[in-house]
């Protein structure tokens, strides 16, 4: 121990002054490590997760039903289907159609809002869904469920009308502007051609207009 007044060893000084450095070097060294091993833990972690979610998505995709993409169709005449030269104005009154179920012709200025009806829907409202483009999927109201499930997943998922609708000429009838498709069930390949060419395409006098916003009618389901 140096006394007070005896003069300072500098070689002590300096071993004292590296022994320091080393130890805050160390300490530096140490908590790099850390870092880094917290650093990894978290890009696994995210890596491990955006797999799990993407694997999640994938299945969801993969087992969830999809409905069908008709758009793009080659519009190739389709048999049996009946075509009429019905015009379009808007009336507040109920209006008596020459097609069952009609395919055109005078309608309330309220479209019906696109869906899945298990009521029948005022003529008057679903006429005006036809002028946008949309197709009206009429079935007798005695159809089975099953039958009705299979016809439901030959469906769009938009710019549709499904709907019960007594006196019909045949089980299942789909109506689109001044076209019709009268078909015995589910199984007849000419459904997807019928959507294929009318679909939001056809002649259907205001082709593109919204087809939701306006009014639903008793008895939606989806």
């Amino acid at each position: 121990m140096p006394q007070p007044g005896s003069p300072v060893n500098k070689a002590t000084l300096k071993e004292q002054r590296a022994a320091q450095r080393a130890k805050k070097l160390e300490v530096f060294h140490r908590q790099q490590k850390r870092s880094k091993r917290n650093r990894l833990i978290g890009i696994t972690s995210a890596i491990v997760g955006g797999v799990a979610v993407i694997g999640l998505v994938v299945t969801m995709v993969v087992l969830t039903p999809q409905a069908p993409n008709y758009a793009g169709g080659d519009g190739a005449a389709i048999e049996g289907v009946l075509t009429y030269e019905n015009g379009n104005g808007h009336v507040e009154t109920g209006v008596t159609y020459p097609q069952t179920p009609p395919t055109g012709g005078e309608h309330n200025p309220a479209w019906l809002n696109c869906g899945v009806y298990d009521q029948p829907v005022p003529s008057e409202n679903a006429v005006h869904s036809l002028e946008h483009g949309a197709i009206w999927v009429t079935y007798d109201p005695s159809m089975s469920a099953a039958e009705l499930d299979a016809l439901k997943a030959l469906m769009p998922s938009d710019y549709i009308v499904l709907s019960p609708f007594e006196g019909l000429p045949s089980p299942i009838v789909l109506s689109a502007w001044n076209a019709q498709l009268q078909v015995e069930s589910t199984d007849d390949p000419r459904i997807e051609p019928f959507f294929q060419q009318y679909w939001k395409s056809g002649s259907a006098p205001e082709l593109g207009a919204s087809c939701s916003g306006a009014i639903d009618a008793p008895g939606k389901v989806s």
